[in-house]
């Protein structure tokens, strides 16, 4: 079996690969995750996904990489990682009684063949209506400034939806487990 690489510090994807009871090390990407002029929330995490998994492939050859990338989006605005209270609660403001769709690109790399496989995967999560106070109370509690769209839906930030609507409810934590676990069959891995 090729070596398994996580093109990725996240430790919310690293605890999701770790599910499937695979061997795997992790690398840091280096990339410039800037958006390009005229490029769509889509094309922004399928490029990412793959210049990630493309940017750790030298340290690893004869590797299966995983590179993933996921943004979260509110109508036309791309919501990212908040940093801080103030900005977390404009997002979730703004997010509030909305449906807010979060696309995570996912590259399977292959740096022996140079072939690559991938996919973005939609998320769409219905938010409730929330007051100012309960947006508070949640992000005091949790504090998710780290995350894109200001919440840890695998967490206290549950009770801020409505529903949830996809696939694969791990794309919403950043690793569609679902589609990587076909990649890696077409590439010889079996989990199960």
């Amino acid at each position: 079996m090729p070596k398994l690489v996580l093109g990725s510090t996240s430790p919310f994807r690293k605890e999701l690969l770790e599910k499937l009871q695979l061997d795997f090390t992790t690398d840091k990407p280096e990339i410039d995750e800037s958006r390009r002029p005229g490029e769509t929330p889509g094309q922004l995490v399928e490029r990412l996904a793959c210049e990630k998994a493309q940017a750790v492939a030298p340290r690893h050859p004869d590797s299966l990489i995983i590179g993933s990338d996921q943004v979260a989006v509110n109508g036309d605005e791309i919501l990212g990682k908040p940093g801080n209270h103030q900005q977390a609660m404009e997002q979730l403001r703004a997010a509030s009684g909305k449906v807010v769709t979060f696309l995570t690109g996912l590259c399977l790399y292959n740096s022996a063949s140079g072939e690559e496989q991938v996919v973005v995967e939609p998320f769409r999560v219905h938010f409730r209506r929330l007051s100012d106070q309960q947006i508070d109370n949640y992000l005091r509690a949790e504090q998710p400034y780290n995350c894109a769209g200001s919440f840890k839906s695998e967490a206290m930030g549950i009770a801020l939806f409505e529903r949830l609507e996809g696939d694969d409810p791990n794309s919403l934590i950043g690793l569609p487990l679902i589609r990587l676990i076909r990649m890696l069959e077409k590439e010889g891995v079996r989990v199960i």
